[in-house]
């Protein structure tokens, strides 16, 4: 008998431990960007930052939530994935922000890159290093490569600026889209393009690591946008504004091209829509 009670409470002690700690839930977050350079290259820059803010969203929430990156080819891709809802939160440049918003009201914005504690960050025209053009006006007659048909800062503002100058599309030997801003950059350094468009911090990049180009001009816009999917949780989507503000971590910081997060506003793209407004003049031809 005496083994019988013993035994039972065994039983009973294990089944009082397992109902005693609640299981813990389990939170997966599906993160969206497109290519704007080298896929294994995006991820490097990120991954540390997402680590640090699944860390603090599972302490917010007493759950695990794992952040899962799902980069696309191409910015149509992108805008397609957070405007069907199969990712959870993304990384969008302005012009495909509003693109987004555009097909899906109810995507919300998030927070907004900082770039030396600013929201707004630069274009550049880039030409060759050793080069003879000095001017805008010097790319008349000339070849031009620009990034993504739906880039920001390597399409909308750099034809914006060539239409200010005077220069359109029927002005310049050639153009083409490379996709990337790397690309562009590599394709002006090479000689393959007498000059093109690409954002400043790839530009950088790109000449630090010896690629022979130079700034001809530069233009500013509002930083990348990280914007939350129609129908987002309210309770993750407070969270995770709070994660990507108070991010402070020194590795995650360095491993970005960017040095944290800022609230950010709607009302802030309004350059953009402009800018995408006034780029369709650009391929007009004139009498």
């Amino acid at each position: 008998m005496r083994a019988l009670t013993a035994s039972l409470c065994r039983v009973l002690g294990c089944a009082i431990a397992l109902t005693a700690v609640p299981a813990q839930a389990e939170t997966t977050l599906v993160f969206g960007s497109y290519t704007s350079e080298q896929p294994s290259a995006l991820v490097a820059q990120l991954r540390p930052a997402f680590d640090v803010v699944s860390r603090r969203m599972s302490a917010d929430l007493a759950d695990t939530v794992t952040i899962r990156i799902q980069i696309t080819r191409t910015y149509e891709e992108g805008v397609r994935l957070i405007v069907e809802r199969r990712a959870d939160f993304m990384r969008l440049g302005a012009a495909s922000y509003i693109t987004a918003r555009e097909q899906d009201p109810a995507i919300a914005l998030v927070a907004v890159e900082s770039m030396g504690g600013k929201a707004t960050f630069n274009g550049v025209i880039a030409v060759h290093r050793d080069g003879p053009i000095r001017s805008i006006a010097d790319l008349k007659g000339r070849s031009f490569a620009f990034g993504s048909p739906d880039s920001t800062l390597g399409r909308y503002f750099a034809q914006q600026y060539l239409l200010h100058a005077g220069i359109r599309a029927a002005d310049l030997s050639r153009s083409a889209y490379l996709d990337r801003h790397d690309k562009v950059g590599s394709a002006v350094g090479s000689g393959l393009f007498d000059a093109g468009a690409l954002e400043e911090t790839m530009y950088r990049k790109l000449a630090a690591a010896g690629t022979p180009i130079r700034a001809l001009v530069t233009y500013p816009n509002v930083t990348r946008s990280w914007a939350a999917r129609g129908g987002f949780e309210p309770r993750l989507f407070a969270v995770l504004r709070k994660a990507l503000l108070a991010l402070d971590d020194e590795a995650a910081l360095q491993a970005m091209r960017f040095d944290g997060f800022l609230d950010g506003r709607d009302a802030d793209f309004e350059p953009t829509r402009r800018a995408m407004a006034e780029s369709r003049q650009f391929d007009d031809r004139r009498d």
